[in-house]
């Protein structure tokens, strides 16, 4: 699945890059969330695979907090992220006129890059308030990966400050984020309901149902994952915790494999970027191996010079070209086709966490 996440973030990004018909907003911010998947899933996947392949199941404090930050960053600028697609969507389908000048190049960079500052800041101040925890039990992880809530766990210290923290930052990057989601979407469904042929709605819904799938998907698991209630019953915290673990591995692999599937199926023009590259690639291969033989066989059969009537071999793939004689005088064809936390020493809140 890593590797399946890495292709296919990593083509669409290679795509979005390369095609001129792709250097739209849409495409642009599709770029940056496939960086951001590859970043997410690789800031935690590793680890989880080493731990599942290695008999060591310990982790240092210090690469606990960074696997933190990355993951909590991350899902805080996907979140705010997918807020400015749908922006880029109810513009594009209910101001088309005015499209180009609201989403010009000088509007759609800064805020694309304000996701990713926004995310950053939100990680730097939930994980520093963590860090700064005490740790003085056994600092068994209950989780595939250091995930904040099952580090918060292993507190000995009141963790009300972090618990208000996260709460406050969850209305930011969770809460704003749905409502211009939600209203964006209110109003792009009751300008395509107002279309009157059944091709053109069918065309204005087909733009932002793949960013529409996202964000169910994205959202959904986010809010199963952190919006459910807890359970006080022994046994039932156990139950959640599993279901904790599996929609956390759902929310941290399958969504982003997912991401460029949902994107590349029912949209033309990636389809379409996809297609050229991969036979802009396949002809530069067949260039490359003829440019190759070509120059192997010229090394191997060099030319020389041969009788009148005789039958000359070409310096070009062994190719036979007959000679032609004019006046008794021998005039030879030589064609060459050009084909195009271990820290033992450290402060209790230090400690490594196994």
């Amino acid at each position: 699945m890593y590797l399946v996440i890495l292709l296919g973030n990593g083509v669409l990004i290679l795509v979005t890059a390369r095609d001129p018909r792709l250097h739209t907003p849409m495409y642009f911010f599709l770029g940056n969330l496939s960086f951001l998947d590859i970043c997410y899933t690789t800031s935690s996947v590793p680890l989880i695979l080493d731990s599942f392949l290695t008999p060591r199941k310990t982790i240092p404090f210090s690469a606990c907090a960074v696997q933190m930050f990355l993951s909590f960053a991350m899902g805080a600028t996907e979140c705010v992220l997918l807020g400015m697609m749908a922006f880029d969507r109810y513009v594009a389908i209910c101001d088309p006129l005015r499209y180009p000048v609201v989403m010009s190049k000088a509007a759609y960079v800064p805020m694309a890059a304000g996701s990713w500052a926004a995310g950053g800041v939100n990680a730097i101040v939930q994980i520093s308030q963590a860090v700064r925890l005490p740790f003085c039990g056994d600092n068994v992880i209950n989780h595939f990966a250091c995930e904040i809530l099952a580090v918060l766990r292993l507190a000995c210290a009141d963790i009300s400050i972090n618990v208000i923290s996260m709460a406050v930052g969850n209305v930011i990057f969770l809460g704003v984020p749905v409502l211009c989601i939600f209203v964006s979407y209110v109003f792009i469904i009751a300008t395509i309901l107002r279309i009157p042929s059944a091709e053109g709605r069918q065309k204005a819904f087909s733009t932002c149902s793949a960013h529409l799938t996202v964000v169910v998907v994205f959202y959904g698991t986010i809010l199963f994952m952190y919006g459910k209630p807890k359970s006080k019953d022994p046994l039932g915290a156990d139950k959640q915790d599993l279901s904790d673990k599996l929609t956390s591995l759902f929310y941290g692999v399958v969504t982003p494999m997912l991401n460029p599937i949902i994107y590349s199926l029912r949209n033309k023009d990636v389809k379409a970027a996809v297609r050229n590259l991969c036979s802009e690639q396949l002809q530069r291969g067949r260039a490359s191996i003829n440019s190759l033989l070509s120059e192997e066989v010229s090394a191997g059969f060099p030319e020389e010079a041969t009788p009148d009537g005789a039958i000359g071999c070409c310096a070009g793939a062994g190719e036979i070209i007959r000679e032609s004689t004019k006046n008794g005088d021998a005039a030879f064809q030589n064609t060459s086709p050009t084909l195009k936390v271990h820290e033992k020493g450290s402060s209790k809140s230090e400690k490594a966490l196994k």
